[in-house]
């Protein structure tokens, strides 16, 4: 088909968007070209409230047709965590057929070079935020996010994700310039002269293996980085997160096409129920990167088995929060609390481990005992909770069985200082919904540290008692290293400490949050500004998003030509 889009119009629309990226990159300050309030749709081609949620409605139970090459069959089988069977239908594809479709469009792709790109994912991008209320019940409905957090994490903050994804690849992109003229003096004799042409070469074709809690906001920065980089884009959903990231490839496929590129350049693999594509994708020799988000377990195979690509891997962490001392004592127990239930602690950020000295804190409420403090906490979680609907609008739904397996056994493996109860969704009777449960455990016994030495992911938090400060500090640093860790929290009015705390994470590669009493949460980070993951500790190899989760996704290539 002709194109509809040229580069020009391209590059006159969205310029001013990339160049505010490339200068929040740089800044680190606070921008988001994505509204956060739902509403501000509704203008200007986007879709408001009620037209999104039709837009949704109409997709059930319908065949979601991407018109890409090597369909052999339809499937699909996601059921809502809130109990609602989507009823859609995907494209499965004869990967020896699709494979090759998508190659043949990267030449094309490539020599468009690094500006073309960028603004075509913009407009990929800004498309996908026009339909952000729809895109919202397609995370809610996968991934059991409730509905306002789907619609940020999964829509605005995705999307900034996926931007920032772009604005970096351009950066790294255009460091090189694309021709020089190079001349060497040879004395008395002539000079040598060379004009030299300088390409960025894709590796080849990407797999974004995507998951089940957030689809896309860890989906979008592999899938633009590599598409920006002149890749093609290989999408494996998650098989209960299907829709949000076929979504997506619509999208992407549509504006490709648009803009006079093969729409071929992103496709979907989604998969038979049981069938467990990702590992046979992953060795495929066309696939030259991997974006995965997940176990540690599947991680670290794709790290040792998928030796003919560049591996980047988000897997689990042992999060930690070590309370040595606050000025705040209400906002810190305010603070956790949130951080604790927000979508029933099922993010890869959410705290796990609580470090409290035996002998308790000082607060600007007086000294607190290690068991009051634990007290306390769960009294402010259970505040914050008390309400059924607001409960139900800050914990969504219990993802998956496993989840909840996690939780009901973890009752079992020390004091309860906070049982977790069941909440009735009356929108949604099918949805299960449970509060957070705080189990005591002394940090010095083998038993125990079983425990709090294990991810258990959900709303499960372990209390541990330690003997002091500097004890809390040195398992801190035994948990980053040996487990990972996505977050760090630190909570202490002693200079000495805090800086004990930051070597710590400095040395070990963490991100660390101190003093957090606000409205900012240390399981929650805002692109263009925050590093999600560092890449330095085993809980992630890539950081989202820094100039090495994009740089080794394209190699220059140089021409010499005598001048």
């Amino acid at each position: 088909m002709a194109a509809e889009l040229t580069t020009r119009e391209l590059i006159a629309t969205h310029r001013p968007t990339l160049d505010q990226a490339l200068e929040a990159i740089r800044t680190r300050a606070y921008w988001s070209p994505h509204p956060e309030h739902p509403k501000a749709y509704g203008e200007n081609g986007s879709l408001d409230a009620a037209a999104g949620k039709a837009a949704f409605d109409a997709l059930l139970g319908t065949r979601l047709d991407l018109g890409q090459p090597g369909t052999d069959d339809w499937v699909g089988a996601e059921v809502s965590p809130y109990g609602i069977e989507l009823g859609v239908t995907y494209p499965h594809a004869d990967v020896d057929e699709l494979l090759p479709a998508m190659k043949a469009g990267q030449r094309a792709w490539r020599d468009a070079g690094a500006e073309a790109r960028a603004v075509v994912c913009v407009e990929i991008l800004k498309r996908i935020s026009d339909r952000t209320h729809e895109f919202a019940h397609a995370v809610m409905h996968t991934s059991g996010q409730a509905f306002m957090m789907a619609f940020q994490a999964g829509g605005p903050h995705a999307q900034d994700r996926g931007l920032e994804a772009v604005a970096y690849a351009y950066v790294e992109q255009v460091r090189t310039p694309d021709t020089a003229e190079w001349t060497k003096p040879q004395g008395k004799r002539d000079p040598l002269a060379l004009n030299k042409q300088f390409t960025a070469v894709p590796r080849g074709i990407a797999l974004v293996i995507g998951c089940n809690t957030f689809p896309t906001w860890n989906g979008y920065p592999g899938l633009f980085a590599s598409l920006a980089t002149g890749n093609a884009v290989l999408v494996k959903p998650h098989p209960r997160a299907v829709l949000p990231l076929a979504l997506t490839v619509q999208v992407a496929r549509q504006v490709l096409a648009e803009a006079g590129f093969d729409p071929n350049l992103v496709a979907l693999a989604a998969e038979r129920p049981g069938e467990g594509i990702a590992k046979t994708l992953a060795t495929r020799p066309e696939i030259r990167i991997i974006d995965y988000t997940g176990s540690t377990a599947f991680g670290d195979w794709l790290e040792a088995n998928a030796r003919q690509a560049q591996v980047y891997t988000e897997k689990a962490g042992v999060n930690t929060v070590l309370v040595d001392s606050t000025a705040n004592y209400k906002g810190m127990l305010s603070n956790l609390a949130f951080s604790l239930s927000l979508y029933s602690g099922q993010m890869c950020t959410t705290p796990q481990n609580l470090l409290i000295p035996h002998d308790g804190i000082r607060t600007d409420e007086g000294p607190r005992t290690f068991d009051e403090v634990v007290a306390d906490l769960a009294r402010s979680v259970d505040g914050l909770l008390g309400d059924d609907a607001r409960a139900n609008a800050l914990l969504g739904a219990i993802v998956n069985p496993d989840v909840k397996a996690r939780l009901e056994a973890a009752a079992g493996l020390g004091e309860v200082a906070l049982a977790s109860r069941e909440i009735s969704n009356p929108e949604f009777p099918g949805a299960v919904v449970r509060t957070p449960v705080i189990v005591k455990l002394d940090g010095a016994k083998p038993d125990d540290e079983a425990a709090y030495m294990s991810e258990c992911f959900g709303p499960v938090s372990f209390a541990v008692a330690v003997d002091s400060a500097a004890d809390a500090a040195e398992l801190l640093r035994r948990t980053i290293r040996e487990k990972g860790a996505m977050t760090v929290g630190a909570y202490t009015t002693d200079e000495e400490v805090e800086q004990t705390v930051q070597e710590v994470c400095l040395e070990e590669a963490a991100q660390l949050s101190l003093n957090l009493t606000g409205g900012v949460y240390v399981n929650q980070t805002a692109a263009f500004s925050d590093f999600h993951g560092s890449g330095g500790n085993p809980a992630a190899n890539a950081a989202l998003t820094d100039g090495a989760f994009v740089a080794n996704r394209f190699r220059v290539v140089e021409v010499r030509r005598e001048a």
